[in-house]
């Protein structure tokens, strides 16, 4: 499964539950594939308006907007005042018909929108008609953070997208100059290299030691035959010095390998608790940040409202 495939379904969880779900399925794909599992825990959720423009974009929603954009793009360049006024009327429709669709949307998902997060989800949508790079980058189903056009000026797109590399039009469209995406330009992690099987473990050829053959005794030889059994009781007693030496060895090698086991228990148990440890300090830095843009953006409406 690929990661941009994976990124817009937890795009579409609704944000109170998106930690959880993208912890889930982090964990669910570790196994077969770490390098995924790690995009997947790096994934941001998404602010609330981008998370309701990909709500949209999942159904489909943004596409006559964002074929508008090079209409009022071309009546603006030709300097056609009835076609701009004109434009500009279906697109104010467009939008408030899009941010109602968005609200009723995120209703659904039991998560509504404030009127704030309803004048991010316009301004988005009126940036991707704006350029045709936020274009591409609001139908992706990417989108992380809500955009925001100023004047003519290429929309600001660095770090909009989850996946930059799954939209290349966001920054190379055919009709606009590319805008540089740094994201963009990562250089994906190899996956882990197959390591080759080294084949079974060649067993060591055990050498028999061949038994004496007691010389021919004759029943009238006494010493001849206790001579034989003292040499047969001689390679009787070395080979059981040979097995006991043998099983001492065996036993030695497999208390270092139950000990060298009991060692990779117990770091695997570090391990697993210091992932745990690192999830749940994210999920708290997350969650901070979250809190932080909010007193940002609290702070610059402050700010305009003292302006005026």
């Amino acid at each position: 499964m690929e990661f941009a495939e994976v990124a817009r379904e937890l795009l579409l969880v609704a944000p109170a539950d998106f930690v959880r779900e993208r912890t889930a399925r982090q964990r669910a794909v570790r196994k077969d594939d770490r390098a995924l599992a790690t995009r997947i825990g790096g994934l941001r959720k998404p602010a609330p308006a981008a998370w309701v423009v990909d709500l949209l974009a999942h159904e489909g929603a943004l596409d006559e907007a964002v074929d508008l954009g090079p209409a009022i793009r071309q009546a603006q360049a030709d300097a056609d005042p009835a076609a701009i006024r004109q434009l500009r009327q279906q697109r104010g429709a467009v939008v408030t018909a899009l941010a109602q669709a968005g609200a009723d949307l995120a209703s659904h998902a039991g998560h509504p929108a404030t009127s704030a997060v309803l004048d991010q989800v316009r301004a988005t949508i009126e940036a991707a008609m704006t350029d045709p790079h936020a274009g591409a980058a609001v139908r992706s189903g990417l989108l992380v953070r809500p955009l925001e056009s100023a004047g003519f000026e290429a929309v600001d797109l660095d770090g909009a997208l989850a996946d930059p590399a799954a939209v290349p039009d966001a920054w190379s469209g055919t009709d606009a100059e590319p805008i540089p995406i740094t994201s963009a330009r990562r250089t994906r992690k190899a996956s882990r290299a197959s390591r080759p099987d080294p084949g079974p473990r060649a067993e060591p050829e055990s050498e028999e030691q061949p038994t004496p053959t007691p010389a021919p005794t004759t029943a009238a030889d006494p010493a001849a035959e206790r001579r034989a059994a003292r040499e047969a009781e001689s390679v009787a007693r070395s080979e059981s010095r040979d097995a006991d030496a043998a099983l001492d060895a065996a036993e030695s090698e497999l208390e270092a390998a139950e000990d060298h086991r009991s060692d990779l228990e117990r770091q695997l148990a570090e391990a697993t608790a210091a992932v745990g440890r690192a999830e749940r300090a994210r999920d708290e830095a997350e969650a901070a940040s979250d809190r932080a843009r909010e007193l940002l953006r609290a702070a610059q409406r402050h700010r305009r409202d003292v302006g005026r």
